[in-house]
């Protein structure tokens, strides 16, 4: 058994959750934020069988898009403040898989 912890873009989150659901996957989502920019994420938490791991990575890679974006980060050097634009590539997903030694359902 294995769990699979995807983080993906907010926008990517309802397509995904969908494709999951037709895939017959179950999938707990979580809002979640963090990176270069601290947008909102989603992480959805997968239990699969160990055989079952590539069909849901490619669910994620199908609904996941990484898309550019324009980025006015704020840095402040030598007490002037820098405003800069910046193109930044965001979306895609991180999946990580682990191992899961015991599963219940309640």
């Amino acid at each position: 058994m294995k769990l699979v912890i995807a983080i993906v873009q907010k926008e990517d989150s309802n397509n995904l959750q969908r494709a999951f659901v037709k895939s017959n996957f179950r999938a707990t989502k979580l809002a979640t934020s963090g990176g270069f920019l601290s947008q909102g994420n989603t992480t959805f938490l997968v239990g699969c069988k160990d055989e079952e791991v590539d069909d849901v990575l490619k669910v994620i890679k199908k609904e996941s898009r990484a898309r550019e974006e324009i980025a006015t980060p704020h840095m402040i050097s030598t007490g002037y403040e820098i405003t800069q634009l910046l193109k930044v590539t965001v979306g895609g997903a991180i999946c990580f898989v682990v191992p899961v030694d015991k599963f219940k359902r309640f």
